[in-house]
């Protein structure tokens, strides 16, 4: 933007409207004024070419760069910062494929199992040594005819209603109550429940606790477990005729 054709340029001071004469001293001079003329005027640096070696910025760490060296810094930081993002989603992307591999031969084993005994084991393990995660528990909203570490006892349907009502997942902490009827222990850290729906029945939940209080968090998908609870979910309604 010119603004020549506002303030006409004399050479003792700035006319405006042929009628107010304002001092050069005078003239409101922003940041923002500066900043749109140099975009508008982007051959500004050519006919002052030696500005851009000549100006000295500020610089915290090494005192004052010239313009074009303050550029280059910016450029190395922009490359730095991109390659710091890469890196990460690499970072997602194998632990994703990780992860999917993971629950693909969970699907098989599941599959093989030849009794809900036999599928609550699959699952535990699953859980606690290739997630690493601190525990595994299932609740069933009907009584069922057999005795298994990992079914809970204790009458969760309160927590139940109170968590998965609305929605087929729940991640974050439990209140110590809830963590007692679950789990029988308090957790320190995050938990996920996952409703069990066969056939438009609620069936019960299945709860997994992990050690790091951030670990189950809101914001995470939940394309795998949507898969995962419908294969479980299936096959505990064929073992245990629910």
């Amino acid at each position: 933007m010119d603004y020549r054709p506002i303030y006409k340029i004399y050479e003792e001071g700035f006319m405006k409207n042929d009628q107010t004469v304002i001092s050069i001293d005078d003239l409101p001079l922003t940041d923002e004024l500066v900043r749109a003329y140099l975009q508008d005027n982007p051959e500004f640096f050519n006919r002052n070419n030696e500005l851009m070696t000549g100006l000295r910025l500020t610089d915290n760490q090494r005192g004052t760069v010239s313009l074009v060296e303050r550029q280059q810094q910016q450029l190395r930081l922009k490359v730095h910062n991109l390659e710091d993002e890469i890196t990460q989603l690499m970072s997602v992307a194998n632990h994703n494929e990780n992860l999917f591999m993971l629950y693909s031969d969970l699907y098989l084993r599941l599959l093989d199992c030849q009794s809900a005994s036999e599928l609550l084991d699959c699952l535990t393990q699953t859980t606690k040594e290739l997630l690493s995660l601190s525990a595994f528990k299932v609740y069933l909203i009907n009584d069922v005819d057999m005795a298994h570490n990992s079914l809970s006892k204790n009458d969760c349907l309160g927590v139940m209603q109170n968590r998965l009502s609305n929605n087929d997942y729940y991640f974050g902490r439990l209140q110590q109550s809830e963590q007692q009827l679950i789990f029988s222990q308090h957790c320190t850290g995050s938990v996920v429940l996952v409703k069990l729906v066969h056939d438009n029945c609620d069936l019960g939940f299945i709860a997994i606790s992990s050690d790091d209080a951030h670990h189950f968090d809101p914001r995470m998908d939940t394309l795998l477990l949507s898969q995962f609870k419908r294969l479980v979910a299936k096959l505990l309604k064929q073992h245990l005729a629910l």
